[in-house]
């Protein structure tokens, strides 16, 4: 486990950035899939460009060109993505709240802004984007008295994707 990082600035990021690729539970067969972007999809607004759902393990494959996107996840049951709304593969339940991620990349974000000990935000008068990624997040997620706690469960995460 690496030192935690002393600073955190705010990239500026929202969480459409980290829909190119969404890990999910394969609705067939219950192992990991992804959702990711058509390939050669054309000039369409990134958050409605064709999906499609690929499961390698048992070759379930699934096409999306809707035009509904349902972001985020209910109070009652688990995350799901925006698309196919399968159930998110990278999701943990902590005494506080349901912690989740679409992939890896987003998980990491998540990681350094609660590990860091001091978080920047981002002017708001520099950029469009009023709420970030973390400035969306719970604030029991920001709370500094439950960082580690946090962290535990972000790390359980990132290893089950290399066990499963």
């Amino acid at each position: 486990m690496s030192p935690a990082p002393a600073r955190f600035r705010d990239p500026r990021s929202t969480e459409y950035r980290y829909l190119d690729v969404v890990l999910v539970y394969c609705p067939r067969c219950g192992r990991t899939a992804r959702v990711g972007r058509e390939p050669g999809a054309g000039p369409r607004r990134e958050l409605f460009a064709p999906r499609r759902l690929v499961c390698a393990s048992c070759g379930l494959a699934r096409a999306w060109n809707g035009r509904c996107v349902a972001l985020g996840y209910g109070p009652h049951g688990p995350a799901r993505d925006p698309y196919f709304r399968a159930e998110l593969r990278l999701q943990a339940e902590t005494r506080h709240g349901l912690l989740w991620a679409y992939n890896p990349e987003h998980l990491s974000e998540i990681r350094r802004f609660v590990a860091a000990g001091l978080r920047e935000r981002a002017p708001w008068y520099d950029t469009g984007h009023k709420m970030t990624l973390v400035a969306r997040l719970p604030a029991w997620i920001k709370s500094a008295k439950n960082r580690d706690e946090v962290l535990r469960a972000i790390d359980r995460l990132r290893a089950s994707l290399t066990t499963g």
